[in-house]
């Protein structure tokens, strides 16, 4: 099992959040925030959700508060954000630091050193792509809208 398919992050209601049940999907983690000018990907990225999940694809969600303090809220407030204004039925962990001296295991797998696709990120709604084997297929920045056409011939790519 990849070390990205090891990690059990924490759901949005408390409950373990294990990335094993990613284990034969593609993954798009995008780290998330309910009060940003970027809050309506939110909308795409249900979008993927729906029309790849059959296929072997899956959003995961990471709130994140550390850009302008953008996801202020608790874990039952983004939920009912999500689910009442855009439908989401894609996996939320709960808060995560993404930088910093407190970056989750997930986010240093992603982008600390040695990851494939290095370096801080950058706002919210930053997008990686990982495989079925674990491995960081691609990086997006945040202003990669979920229906850009590089994100979806990645997307086609991995399912293919």
């Amino acid at each position: 099992m990849s070390a990205f398919h090891q990690l059990v992050l924490p759901g949005l209601g408390g409950e373990e959040l294990p990335l094993a049940q990613f284990g034969d999907r593609i993954t798009l983690v995008v780290n998330v925030a309910s009060q940003c000018g970027l809050t309506p990907q939110y909308a795409g990225l249900e979008r993927l959700q729906q029309q790849y999940a059959a296929r072997g694809f899956s959003v995961l969600g990471v709130p994140c508060n550390q850009f302008a303090a953008q996801e202020p809220g608790s874990d039952d407030e983004i939920r009912s954000f999500c689910t009442l204004n855009y439908g989401v039925s894609f996996p939320l962990s709960g808060k995560l630091e993404v930088n910093g001296p407190q970056r989750h295991p997930l986010y240093r797998l992603l982008a600390g050193e040695g990851a494939d696709f290095p370096g801080d990120i950058s706002w919210n709604f930053e997008k990686f792509l990982v495989g079925k084997d674990g491995r960081v297929l691609a990086r997006f920045s945040p202003r990669t809208a979920p229906d850009d056409p590089a994100l979806i011939q990645a997307i086609e790519s991995a399912l293919a």
